[in-house]
């Protein structure tokens, strides 16, 4: 497998505009641990390898359960593990990665103003935006996860 393309260093303008999305969603009012989700769930359904990985890793540094952060891709089974506000989160990231399929649905929308209000529904529809962007870039340049040494137990105390 040959090296793949380097944006930071090809196209610096084009990664400085993706930085610049990365720093609207960080500044938003989406609570960090939510925004973790939404990049894992994100990444899982996009196959980029390289932002599952990171973002697995940034919400367990979060003080996020092992637990949690394992289901994230069985939420539907687990609804039990996950908060009201967290399901709705990644059925709309799902919604709108999935775009090709249906959408962001009436009734997720609608669930979503009412739970979120307008600016916060805003806000995580440019944050699941912004994550598959980023994972496009990944899978498309066929960037990997660094392969990690720790044990399980070292990476969670990270």
């Amino acid at each position: 497998m040959s090296k793949r393309i380097n944006f930071n260093d090809v196209q610096p303008s084009a990664y400085d505009a993706m930085e610049a999305l990365d720093k609207f969603v960080d500044e938003t009012s989406i609570d960090k641990l939510h925004k973790e989700f939404i990049r894992i769930r994100a990444s899982q359904i996009n196959g980029c390898a390289y932002c599952v990985d990171a973002h697995s890793h940034d919400a367990l540094k979060l003080g996020e359960s092992l637990q949690k952060v394992l289901l994230i891709s069985a939420w539907r089974e687990a609804k039990n593990i996950f908060s009201e506000e967290e399901q709705l989160l990644f059925q709309m990231t799902e919604e709108i990665t999935l775009i090709h399929q249906h959408g962001l649905g009436g009734e997720t929308y609608r669930k979503a103003i009412h739970v979120f209000g307008e600016e916060k529904t805003a806000q995580i529809i440019m944050a699941i935006i912004t994550i598959n962007a980023w994972n496009r870039i990944g899978v498309a340049t066929e960037l990997r996860p660094p392969l990690r040494k720790k044990s399980l137990h070292q990476l969670i105390k990270e």
